[in-house]
């Protein structure tokens, strides 16, 4: 077989066979070239990738993705300001509160409005009760890609389940909730939403100790995910990803520390590291998350007190910002989400774009998959934590 780079590749019942290049004297061989997605299980939604294997090796991988796009930037510069806060559900379609709120954050910037305090603890509030829910999910969707089906998955979704339920109590919606207004919140918190926040997230800890018996010294978890599609530092750095994939490398790196937007700065909490940045490192770096989120949460839900929950100043008819731009950013449960807005003093925003967190997150994937076999791709977009909906937007 010749080793000509220009020689077509050799079709396979829908498979391709490449040229293997000769190493040292060996005779050239054959790579296998595949497509895992979209249709797969573990492609975490509609995404694919092109991955080139010497026998279970791989040697390439290509992300492909734009299946699901949904022109979520252009529509919003036809649109009102306040129409494009429903589509920022859509984005990460798990975490929709935060997503309002670094929307509303931009806007508010833009606009010169203050929020009210017993909004900001409202925000924070359903952030961390939303990073708690998401990186629950996470745990058991890494399990579930690993081959451990039902038991993992069933219990993050049985306190998903209890999260979800307060939200629909406060905003109507158990995921697309709409809830975020610039200058504050739609609604205030109805009677007893308190209390049963407060019992949710006593009884968290019991759960997060049950999750971590059965599963952080798992010999099989374990023998699968360390020392498994691991992240230098210095590429977390360079390649701009964030969140607790960066803070799994080692980077001590958090928005709510760094930028200390809302009113995080009166928060006692810590910022867990890993050391390795494997995959094994990105899920205890969540685990541990969610412990610093309940910590938060427990302050958070001590101190609210009653008052406004909107700017007054906050126009919902005929919002037309001066002229400006702005971006705002939060510490969002996958990374940095980010928004910049141009406004020309008209009631639809000039220019508007998102700053997605899967989508920055993703660009690194081939370099935590070269060298690794293809049983392990699947589990390291897992602990990716990736969601189409803001990588297509």
């Amino acid at each position: 077989m010749s080793t000509s780079t220009a020689e077509p590749a050799i079709d396979a019942r829908g498979f391709e066979l490449r040229v293997k290049p000769a190493t040292n004297g060996e005779e050239p061989g054959e790579l296998l070239e595949i497509s895992m997605g979209p249709q797969h299980p573990s492609t975490h939604g509609v995404f694919r990738m092109d991955v080139v294997l010497d026998g279970e090796k791989v040697t390439k991988l290509k992300p492909v993705f734009g299946y699901l796009h949904r022109n979520h930037e252009k529509i919003a510069e036809g649109a009102s300001y306040l129409a494009s806060m429903p589509y920022t559900d859509r984005l990460d379609y798990f975490c929709s509160l935060t997503n309002n709120w670094a929307y509303a954050l931009t806007v508010e910037r833009l606009a010169g409005l203050q929020v009210p305090e017993r909004a900001e603890y409202i925000r924070i509030i359903t952030a961390e009760l939303t990073r708690l829910q998401n990186h629950t999910c996470l745990g058991g969707f890494l399990l579930q890609d690993m081959g451990a089906s039902g038991t993992p998955l069933m219990y993050a979704f049985r306190e998903r389940e209890k999260i979800l339920d307060l939200f629909e109590s406060l905003t109507g919606a158990r995921m697309m909730c709409n809830y975020m207004r610039f200058g504050g919140c739609r609604c205030d918190l109805p009677d007893g939403w308190l209390e049963a926040a407060k019992k949710v997230v006593a009884d968290y800890p019991r759960f997060l100790d049950e999750f971590e018996t059965l599963l952080n010294e798992n010999e099989i978890l374990m023998s699968r995910t360390q020392g498994v599609g691991v992240l230098p530092l210095e590429l977390a750095v360079n390649a701009s990803v964030t969140g607790p994939m960066l803070r799994a490398s080692g980077v001590n790196y958090d928005i709510r520390k760094v930028d200390k937007y809302g009113i995080y700065i009166r928060f006692n909490f810590r910022v867990p590291l890993g050391d390795a940045g494997d995959v094994y490192d990105r899920y205890m770096v969540r685990i541990l998350e969610m412990r610093e989120s309940l910590k938060i949460l427990e302050q958070a839900l001590h101190e609210i007190q009653s008052g406004p929950i909107v700017d007054p100043k906050a126009k919902l008819r005929g919002f037309k910002p001066k002229p400006g731009e702005a971006y705002g950013r939060i510490e969002s449960p996958k990374g940095e989400l980010g928004f910049y807005v141009i406004s020309d003093g008209t009631p639809n925003p000039f220019r508007y774009r998102v700053r997605p967190p899967s989508l920055i997150n993703l660009t690194i994937l081939e370099d935590m998959c070269l060298g690794q076999h293809v049983a392990d791709v699947v589990i390291i977009l897992g602990s990716v934590d990736i969601v189409l909906g803001e990588v297509d937007r």
